[in-house]
């Protein structure tokens, strides 16, 4: 079974000069941490604990309001998402007709829970709230990708599609 984090975080030279840039650009700017934060999640795809540490270094700021901001804001992410993200909504008219089925089932699947991504990084899993498509209840998304009227038994069979694309 997998944990919240268990990727290491890893840089390029690029990422590392990039944050630079963007803390650089916003060092005196008042009210700069969010879009900081966007631009670093941006680079980095989340926001790992080292990149948040210099982003409250070269800011000037304490980790608490960084961390405040990440945790209040539902775009931010502190953990990696595997190469597939696999989201479900969990929004009235998806739950009442049965995405928490659903995401019971991708959870026995992958072996992980939401938030979590799977040892070999391929999957992550999510639960969101309503994404637009409610006629097409229940709702789970692969990287963006839409798959409606989604039922138990369909599952593996969704998931199977990206594991033989690995």
């Amino acid at each position: 079974m997998s944990t919240i984090c268990q990727i290491p975080f890893t840089e390029t030279e690029e990422q590392r000069k990039k944050l630079q840039e963007i803390i650089a650009a916003h060092k005196d700017v008042k009210g700069a941490i969010m879009p900081v934060l966007q631009q670093a999640q941006g680079v980095y795809g989340y926001l790992p604990i080292e990149v948040v540490k210099r982003i409250a270094e070269g800011l000037d700021v304490s980790m608490e309001e960084i961390y405040g901001v990440i945790t209040f804001y539902s775009q931010f992410c502190l953990y990696p998402k595997g190469k597939y993200n696999v989201s479900v909504c969990l929004g009235t008219a998806c739950y009442v007709k049965g995405s928490g089925d659903v995401m019971e089932k991708i959870k026995q699947v992958l072996g992980i829970k939401e938030g979590e991504i799977t040892d070999d990084g391929i999957f992550s899993l999510e639960a969101t709230r309503c994404i637009g498509c409610c006629g097409l209840a229940p709702v789970l998304t692969v990287n963006g990708e839409v798959y409606g009227k989604v039922t138990v038994n369909q599952v593996e069979s969704i998931l199977n599609k990206y594991k033989e694309n690995r």
